[in-house]
């Protein structure tokens, strides 16, 4: 396929299918469910499938691409993966009727820069392992911190809406839209340092870890103003790192210029799994929440369990999600949200990485349910962090319809 028109007329077949399951009564109620959700209402739990292996999935040649103009490849990608998405999983997808064009920025960083060597298991995955080397290894390091600096290019941006709006223009609305914050200082502190160095100067050096983190909250709060100011921030987004963001704004928003009092504030410590609350808190929380409480909402945690260190959350004074991994104690985590945030389950993804036993599935999916209905939570359920299904795209089909049954049987479908 060379010809640019055919390479369009692909791309405005495959927007029309997107299009016609975007408008359906189904995705508009899904979308409602989402805001449902994070407004503390007791609805059928949004049921997500998202870091997927994408590369395994290729079932039937459905997302080999045809076109070879590199821009157009990529919203052809993009068309296809939602459409299989619709065609194989029974579960919810973050489709909605607008082409989103993300607005362009750059940053300077903040003075560091990663070094680390990487093991690939299979070349075509982006899950490879990491090992770090230590940059920060004493107070002289510090030297290098700069308070970063962002730059936005509204030339770029309305070049990009240019672009997409010659393929969608009388299909689907072309929507320019800002960022999120996802902010998560102690994974980019372990990507810098490893882990093990961190570990020991909680014990050995606590005053030199407090100030990398005084830093890196300076840091964070220049970037929030900067992005505020250049009109960076945009809560239209529905994906809130893999579980649903759509909400009602505690405050009408100027859609001319979003603020961070209409954005959520997303934050983790995935490292600090393996320490005390009290300790998650000093390294952590205490420097992140005055952070959050300039946002509309906070949603905490990740991969690390926070079951035993709830209490230690509240300190947020917007929060409103909370994280429940594969390694938490489901009921303690429920019990302490109660009805006042909610409950963002994630499975387990090994269920999924070699076969999927419909058993374990519905096990592990109807006793997160029953503990939510028991403590009253809004709940929503995302299976992430998925490395490989072992080129097995079936693995993810069985996992997605044995979880809905469970839904169906607790909450019905719309």
């Amino acid at each position: 396929m060379t010809s640019r028109q055919e390479q369009i007329r692909l791309l405005r077949e495959l927007a029309r299918k997107y299009m016609d399951i975007a408008l359906s009564d189904k995705h508009a109620a899904m979308r409602r469910r989402f805001r449902d959700s994070n407004d503390l209402k007791i609805v059928r739990p949004p049921l997500i499938m998202e870091e997927i292996p994408w590369h395994e999935m290729n079932m039937d040649g459905e997302l080999d691409c045809l076109c070879e103009d590199e821009y157009f490849r990529g919203v052809e990608y993009a068309l296809r993966v939602q459409l299989f998405r619709e065609k194989h999983f029974d579960c919810d997808n973050y489709i909605e009727p607008v082409w989103p064009v993300t607005k362009a920025y750059a940053s300077t960083g903040n003075g560091f820069q990663i070094e680390e060597k990487r093991l690939a298991v299979d070349q075509k995955n982006n899950i490879v392992s990491h090992e770090y080397v230590d940059v920060m290894e004493d107070e002289s390091c510090l030297e290098r911190y700069h308070d970063p600096v962002i730059t936005a290019f509204p030339d770029k941006d309305r070049e990009n809406v240019a672009r997409a709006e010659e393929i969608f223009h009388d299909i689907m609305p072309v929507q320019l839209r800002g960022h999120g914050i996802y902010y998560a200082p102690w994974d980019q502190i372990a990507m810098l340092r490893g882990a093990q160095p961190i570990l020991i100067d909680i014990y050995e050096r606590p005053e030199y870890l407090h100030q990398i983190m005084a830093l890196f909250t300076r840091g964070m709060s220049a970037e929030m103003d900067q992005m505020e100011a250049l009109c960076l921030y945009d809560p239209r987004n529905l994906s809130l790192h893999c579980t649903p963001g759509a909400v009602t704004p505690p405050t009408s928003p100027d859609e001319g210029h979003y603020v961070c009092k209409d954005i959520w504030f997303r934050t983790m410590a995935q490292l600090f799994s393996s320490i005390s609350p009290e300790q998650h808190a000093e390294f952590d929380i205490q420097y992140s929440a005055p952070l959050a409480a300039r946002c509309a909402y906070t949603y905490y945690g990740c991969c690390e369990p926070l079951h035993d260190r709830i209490d230690k959350l509240l300190a947020y004074p917007n929060l409103r999600k909370v994280g429940v991994s594969p390694w938490a104690d489901v009921e303690k985590s429920a019990e302490a949200l109660g009805g006042r945030y909610v409950l963002s389950r994630k499975p387990n993804p090994a269920n999924v990485a070699l076969s999927t036993d419909p058993d374990i599935v519905r096990d592990e999916i109807e006793a997160t349910v029953r503990l939510a209905v028991k403590y009253g939570c809004p709940l929503d359920i995302t299976l992430k962090d998925i490395s490989t299904v072992n080129y097995r795209p079936q693995n993810l089909i069985i996992w997605a319809k044995t979880a809905s049954e469970v839904l169906d049987r607790y909450y019905g479908r719309e």
